[in-house]
């Protein structure tokens, strides 16, 4: 039990699982009780779990980005849409609109209604981004590329290219303020802004073309010899499994859709897309160097991720209204036990997984 608790990073894939299910269980609710408590937790394991690497201080950028979502939702419905309701908070003069654009209303009343509304999608999203954003943090995204089915390697390339953007500003804008204090420098504000956004952007554009010349010498996106039919079942397998995917998780997140729609939908598209990713993963030969493992720690942090969103699903349909509260009338927003225990057990791997590794421990691991 005691090497359990030496300090490793975890298989990039279960902090995503983690994080991918925490996501999952705020798309099921509006609640803003739930989804504060789904931040909590979020915020809580970054801080306890994350590691000093450059990715994880990209965090902050995500908890300001889903700030910022959340003030756009109310800005946008007192420009377009504040009449909403009975509760008029206060009323802004109306611009006419031609008659062309009937049904679209600019200013004009604001009710609390309208606003709450703004307030509970706007924070629904924002909490799905953070969660996104917590993956991020926790996983390194190049490790993650090691565990990619072979199939869709050139492709989770790609992703975990884009996925490391945002991790690589925050090094940037940290080296850059670092060179600026070492420099002297006091400017603040808008000044200091302009200051810092060249080299960052400079600094962002030199990796990309860095990193392109890397991947172009190691032959990412070359093909082995494969015929023709096999290229188009191959094709089409893929092709069928991710729109089986597509529409089985659209089924399961959106609980107004018929449930054919929605786990039956998925396994078939999972069954299929394997089957292409199996028939494509024969013309990809490719080695891996010291190759991530999954142990007890990773079952644990991707388990309490994926508990998390089968309680909110569960508890869709069972007691729908407490998970979406009513805006006419307006109510308080009451939490249940069983949606608040699910999303509390995925506050566990802040204590039941190893905490995460130095480079040097990582490097003698």
């Amino acid at each position: 039990m005691t090497a359990y608790w030496l300090p490793r990073n975890l298989h990039p894939a279960a902090w995503w699982l983690w994080a991918l299910g925490l996501a999952t269980a705020a798309s099921r609710t509006t609640n803003p009780m739930l989804l504060g408590l789904i931040l909590a937790v979020a915020v809580y394991v970054v801080v306890n779990r994350r590691s000093d690497a450059p990715w994880a201080l990209a965090f902050r950028l995500y908890l300001m980005l889903g700030a910022f979502i959340v003030v756009m939702r109310l800005v946008y419905r007192i420009i377009f849409g504040g009449g909403e309701g009975d509760t008029i908070l206060f009323t802004l003069p109306e611009i006419p609109l031609p008659d062309w654009a009937a049904g679209i209303r600019l200013f004009g009343q604001v009710t609390v209604e309208s606003l709450l509304g703004g307030v509970y999608d706007g924070l629904r999203l924002a909490t799905m981004l953070i969660c996104v954003g917590a993956a991020n943090a926790l996983a390194n995204p190049k490790r993650l590329l090691k565990s990619v089915p072979a199939a869709l390697y050139e492709a989770g390339a790609a992703v975990v290219v884009a996925l490391s953007v945002f991790p690589q500003l925050a090094e940037s804008v940290v080296r850059v303020s670092r060179a600026r204090k070492l420099r002297g420098s006091t400017e603040k504000g808008i000044r200091a802004f302009r200051a810092v956004a060249i080299p960052v952007l400079e600094d962002a554009l030199d990796r990309s073309l860095r990193l392109a010349a890397a991947m172009d010498s190691r032959g990412y996106g070359r093909s082995g010899a494969l015929t023709g039919g096999a290229r188009a079942v191959t094709g089409s397998l893929l092709v069928a499994g991710l729109l089986g995917i597509c529409v089985g998780v659209y089924g399961v997140l959106d609980g107004t859709t018929p449930r054919y729609l929605a786990g039956p939908m998925l396994a078939a598209g999972v069954a299929v897309a394997a089957a292409g990713m199996i028939s494509a993963g024969r013309r990809v030969q490719r080695s891996t160097y010291r190759p991530d493992r999954w142990r007890l720690a990773e079952v644990i942090a991707a388990g309490c991720g994926l508990a998390a969103a089968v309680a909110l699903y569960r508890s869709s349909s069972v007691d729908p209204a407490n998970l979406n509260p009513s805006l006419r009338p307006l109510t308080w927003p009451e939490v249940d036990l069983i949606p608040a225990l699910g999303v509390l057990i995925a506050v566990l791997p802040a204590w039941l997984v190893p905490p995460p590794a130095t480079d040097l421990e990582e490097t003698d691991r």
